[in-house]
């Protein structure tokens, strides 16, 4: 085989392997990450045997769908730490979190960090949730925010917005607008304590 014929193989491969993050990256954003393997490579138009090749297990594939986004989550996480507003850095990560589960349901359960993902990203997922912790101690030291919000309180209003995006017809209008919602009942003003 010539130099040039081995070239061109090793072209083709990674062209396969991009396409296959690619469509694995579209259609797990569009139907989830339960989508069958099989269903991949007819939407990449190859045979199975060539996503197992490339992508030996789901996690693999689950990992090169969402490597980018993930490593974007994590920077807007740090860059939202180091902001000297504190509720301007809390409200920007709500936003950011809460946008991008609107328009991808295979990112919002790897953020979550759902059966198939538990062991995938665990390491960005305790540095964004060490982040979170930080920017709600600044919040509430600075008093932006109400004196008994909590970590898990932000959670709660995550997980919401994965719900509402899960069962909307425009996921992305419904869930500004409930962490919009959430975000000023966060907000110090209501003295009002938090109902059981």
């Amino acid at each position: 085989m010539s130099a040039r014929s081995t070239r061109n193989i090793r072209s083709d491969a990674r062209d396969n392997r991009e396409r296959l993050a690619r469509v694995a990256r579209e259609t797990f954003a569009a139907k989830g990450l339960e989508v069958a393997m099989r269903e991949i490579a007819r939407r990449a138009g190859l045979g199975i045997a060539t996503v197992y090749r490339h992508y030996p297990t789901r996690e693999d594939l689950i990992a090169a769908a969402f490597t980018e986004q993930v490593t974007a989550c994590s920077a807007a996480m740090a860059a939202a730490v180091e902001d000297p507003d504190p509720w301007r850095g809390l409200t920007t990560v709500v936003h950011e979190i809460c946008g991008r589960q609107a328009l991808d349901r295979g990112f919002n359960a790897t953020l979550l960090g759902s059966e198939s993902t538990r062991t995938l990203f665990a390491a960005e997922r305790a540095a964004n949730a060490r982040s979170l912790e930080l920017l709600v101690a600044r919040a509430r030291q600075a008093k932006v925010v109400r004196a008994d919000l909590t970590v898990g309180d932000v959670g709660i209003v995550l997980r919401a917005a994965s719900a509402v995006s899960a069962s909307s017809r425009d996921p992305l209008t419904d869930v500004r607008r409930l962490a919009a919602l959430l975000l000023r009942g966060i907000r110090a003003e209501p003295a009002e304590p938090l109902r059981e």
